[in-house]
């Protein structure tokens, strides 16, 4: 079975950068995740937020799961779940406002060490997204500007965990679906597995690695690189041992920017599948329609946009 594609980001410094742009490309035409290493945020600073993150869910949230768990009486189910999760979560907002100050069980270390954390993780997304462009061939800063509306981008982190699940056969962790944004940033658990990704029909671990960052692509990479990118399903698998831990941080558009196929790249394509084509809305309205389709498959979600009638104003991304 293949495995997921690694990448040093180290290696773009060097003579390797040419076979390190490949792989990025590769990674991104064909499976929509890469596990990035040498990626320059510091591994004492993950080290802190882990520790902090696992002991704030044993402080603050693990009663209240295991509390839910009882209410709904899963520990007993006898037949496959399909409209919950076995997972623990809670949001953290950064941009355009954050709202960690209004978290109230969140200890001042946890809020200095995330606050640290997000704001590397914001560098290398945007680094991330010219590296994006440089392999498609579009101008520098352009996916950045596609993202930014008119109050720059929404980022945020999902904070998550995942104790385990007595029926690990009967409960997924997370069901399958695709993200609806547009880069994902993963720091997740390095001893306990659970994260599956689908390619060719076959489900693919995501194995842990100590201090790597997971990169996956959401739905309005796929729609602005015309479908040369892919956001693909993913899901998580409970496990009857040991809490994953998991800290999804999602770059998205802002709520009123307009995603559409960028030009240069519908204009390279002699035929652009239909999906694509003609594709353009205002990402809110998108995440209103995911919010209720997140679990199903994304193509149904593109023709819906399209049904939609939209007033929206291409702004001066019309004109790169």
């Amino acid at each position: 079975m293949e495995s997921l594609p690694v990448i040093s980001l180290e290696k773009l410094n060097g003579e390797d950068r040419p076979t390190t742009m490949e792989k990025i490309k590769d990674a991104c035409e064909n499976w929509g995740f890469f596990e990035l290493v040498d990626h320059g945020i510091s591994h004492e600073l993950m080290d802190t937020v882990e520790k902090l993150t696992k002991g704030h869910y044993k402080k603050c949230m693990e009663q209240r799961f295991k509390d839910m768990v009882a209410s709904k009486g899963l520990e007993a189910v006898q037949s496959e779940v399909n409209d919950l999760d076995w997972e623990s979560t809670f949001f953290l907002r950064h941009l355009p406002t954050s709202n960690m100050s209004e978290i109230p069980d969140l200890d001042e270390d946890y809020r200095k060490a995330m606050k640290e954390f997000v704001t590397e993780l914001e560098k290398l997304a945007e680094l991330l997204l010219d590296l994006l462009c440089e392999n498609l061939g579009l101008e520098k800063g352009y996916l950045k500007k596609a993202f930014y509306g008119s109050q720059g981008p929404n980022f945020g982190t999902k904070v998550s965990n995942y104790p385990p699940c007595p029926k690990p056969e009967l409960i997924k962790g997370l069901r399958a679906h695709t993200d609806a944004g547009g880069l994902i940033l993963l720091f997740q658990d390095d001893k306990v597995s659970g994260l599956q990704l689908l390619k060719d029909d076959q489900w693919i671990d995501v194995p842990p690695m100590r201090h790597s960052i997971v990169i996956n692509l959401g739905d309005q990479l796929e729609v602005i690189t015309n479908g040369k990118y892919k956001s693909v399903m993913h899901r998580v698998i409970a496990q009857p041992d040991g809490n994953r831990m998991s800290l999804a941080s999602f770059y998205n558009p802002g709520s009123d920017a307009v995603i559409y196929p960028a030009p240069a790249l519908v204009e390279k394509e002699k035929e652009t599948s239909e999906l694509y084509t003609g594709l353009k809305f205002v990402f809110d309205d998108y995440m209103k329609l995911y919010a209720g389709l997140k679990f199903q498959a994304k193509e149904p979600r593109f023709v819906a946009m399209k049904e939609i009638e939209h007033t929206v104003n291409l702004g001066p991304i019309a004109t790169v």
